[in-house]
């Protein structure tokens, strides 16, 4: 894992180039991407497959200059269409153990953060799954999302739970 300088990055291709470049072998890449408190996102290249993405809150992330490049790219696939099924039942379980917090997206969110730019959803949006098979379940991932967590503390559990913490907080 490494820092890296998103500054030339223009498309999701670019970001997959870059991944594949820094990886060893065909090994997976996986790429932490914060905003400012604002937002998270992962992406995950493995070889030449096309990119896997989750971003914590779709609406945030699409008015972000390198968000809107993940965004934009899951507002024109329809792969998606069940996460919302997913975060009402990570909502249910918050509600069953007395999380008091409104998830992004929930019916408690403000209205007018409903969607973003382009029709980007508020709250999580992408492959809630690609973390599955790293250990990290895609009802944990959608939690950490949803919880209103900081952005940089969602991503520090998650390296954690990945076992690479100690190498998220070196390169930060």
């Amino acid at each position: 894992m490494s820092e890296t300088e998103l500054d030339a990055v223009e498309t999701l291709a670019d970001l997959a180039d870059l991944a594949r470049e820094s990886a060893q072998d065909d090994d997976s890449v996986l790429i932490f991407i914060e905003q400012e408190d604002a937002w998270f996102a992962v992406v995950r290249v493995d070889g030449e497959d096309d990119p896997r993405i989750f971003v914590s809150d779709g609406a945030a992330a699409a008015r972000s200059s390198y968000g809107s490049v993940l965004t934009d790219e899951l507002i024109d696939s329809e792969e998606f269409d069940d996460l919302d099924a997913l975060v009402a039942d990570v909502e249910d379980d918050d509600e069953e153990s007395g999380f008091d917090g409104a998830a992004a997206g929930s019916d408690d969110a403000d209205e007018d953060e409903a969607d973003g730019p382009l029709g980007a959803q508020a709250g999580p949006l992408g492959d809630s799954d690609l973390l599955t098979d790293f250990g990290l379940a895609a009802r944990e991932l959608l939690a950490l999302a949803a919880a209103g967590a900081v952005p940089g503390d969602a991503l520090a559990e998650i390296a954690d739970a990945l076992g690479a913490g100690e190498v998220l907080e070196a390169v930060r």
